[in-house]
């Protein structure tokens, strides 16, 4: 009695033990899968933080974004510009983006020059 009680505990961890392996593992290649269908978005809000971490380059004109940035349409390219963090602020007529968590060193930058 005893040991079937035993095998049967046995047999359900190790079942249990396998089936979470393989939902792991699912769900790793789920999300590649995932990540691959959407990679020239994922691609494209890196390369955005790139231009827009920039060490001497707080801010950028929409206009150097959509250059680098080529294949977007204008109002896509914003989509994936608020993904990444950033916001839109206007400068002489000019549309110019930066990232928000850069806001303290941009004020801090205008108040000492």
């Amino acid at each position: 009695m005893q040991e079937t009680i035993l095998i049967s505990g046995i047999s359900a961890i190790v079942g249990g033990l396998i089936s979470f392996f393989l939902q792991n593992l699912k769900h790793k290649q789920e999300m590649q899968k995932l990540f691959e269908s959407d990679k020239t978005e994922f691609m494209a809000e890196n390369t955005a933080k790139y231009f827009l971490s920039h060490k001497s380059h707080i801010d950028r004109s929409f206009e150097t974004l959509k250059k680098h940035l080529g294949g977007f349409e204008d109002d896509e390219l914003r989509k994936i510009l608020v993904r990444a963090g950033a916001i839109r602020v206007y400068r002489d007529d000019e549309e110019w983006w930066r990232l928000l968590s850069r806001m303290d060193e941009y004020i801090d930058r205008k108040k000492n020059s």
